[in-house]
């Protein structure tokens, strides 16, 4: 979380996700057109993991819908109830909310009426499985 969205904040990031998933190569990287996402680095460092770009048509949100609406809804439950008197806070409140409530709690019916992490591992059990 930072004061500004830069080329440095979504590398960090992008790089805090490969330590903690271990993604294969060929992972789809979606995003919009934002600066950071096409800086040379930024890219680089995508390719260097193996990872396939995708970005949003140039004036197109709706392919990015998925994102907005978890953004919508973060907004909605968590940062437009709350008061935080730091970004430390911020950030933890936020992280909580994603990898506790989003992540492991709320059920979704796009995903089959299972959380997140709970789709994910049954998709690697039947993976294992066949």
């Amino acid at each position: 979380m930072s004061e500004r969205m830069t080329q440095n904040l979504v590398s960090e990031s992008w790089l805090r996700a490969a330590e903690a998933k271990r993604p294969a190569k060929g992972l789809m990287h979606h995003s919009d057109r934002g600066s950071q996402y096409c800086a040379f680095e930024y890219r680089q460092l995508l390719v260097h993991y193996g990872v396939q770009v995708s970005m949003s048509g140039k004036g197109n949100c709706f392919d990015n819908a998925p994102m907005e609406s978890f953004w919508g809804m973060l907004k909605q439950e968590l940062i437009y109830q709350s008061h935080f008197r730091t970004r430390q806070e911020a950030r933890r409140a936020i992280t909580e909310y994603i990898e506790i409530f989003y992540n492991r709690q709320l059920i979704q019916d796009k995903l089959g009426f299972l959380s997140p992490v709970a789709y994910t591992q049954r998709y690697y059990a039947g993976l294992q499985a066949s």
